[in-house]
């Protein structure tokens, strides 16, 4: 079931999460990120910063908040509702063991809700509790995600495309070069992390993924 204003402005293909890195750089990386996303590419942005504490990360969310954003991006926070709230963020990003979105929903109707999930019984579990959304991954091998176990490639990925009307966007070693695999099994578009680190780059990189996922 679909909730948001994305049933007529669809979501943006492209996922860009953020390094985990904020306690360190005090989030100069991902702020670096969106003054330099391009005007005509809109992404989906999620602020994922785990060790950082409430204030650091309300602090950080506004700050990102306040920036220009390309037209049709959303800004959204990991697993804090609380967060995305208080700063004005467009949505919540859930991991699979999160309190269910539709529990979430009756304190922000009008947020994004997506959900990371691993399996088909995860995905099941996240369309009954009214996701917008899913973030399935690991399709390839990827140095971050090697801890949670084997990469699950792309015949899985199009397993869960297939079994969901929601948009599915493919994590873990997402590159240009093989995000055009991701869309053949019926991919939404594409979330990456390192991928997006180098701002020197950052342009080229998301030009090349949308004249893949685009054309």
């Amino acid at each position: 079931m679909q909730h948001n204003n994305f049933k007529v402005t669809p979501l943006p293909r492209i996922c860009l999460i953020s390094n985990g890195e904020a306690d360190a750089d005090q989030g100069k990386v991902l702020l670096a990120q969106l003054n330099l996303l391009p005007e005509t590419l809109p992404c989906m942005v999620q602020i994922r910063e785990k060790r950082l504490e409430a204030r650091e990360l309300f602090n950080l969310a506004e700050r990102a908040r306040a920036i220009k954003l390309p037209a049709g991006s959303l800004l959204l926070c990991n697993d804090r509702l609380d967060i995305a709230l208080a700063a004005g963020l467009d949505g919540v990003h859930l991991p699979e063991n999160a309190c269910p979105a539709d529990k979430l929903r009756t304190f922000a109707p009008n947020l994004i809700f997506g959900c990371s999930i691993h399996s088909l019984e995860a995905l099941h579990i996240a369309e009954r509790s009214g996701a917008d959304y899913l973030l399935f991954g690991p399709v390839f091998d990827t140095p971050s995600k090697r801890r949670y176990g084997a990469s699950q490639g792309l015949h899985k990925l199009g397993e869960i495309c297939m079994a969901t009307s929601l948009p599915v966007y493919a994590l873990g070693g997402i590159i240009p070069d093989n995000a055009a695999l991701c869309m053949e099994e019926g991919a939404y578009g594409a979330a990456g992390l390192s991928v997006f680190q180098d701002t020197a780059r950052l342009v080229e990189t998301l030009e090349q993924f949308y004249s893949i996922i685009c054309q």
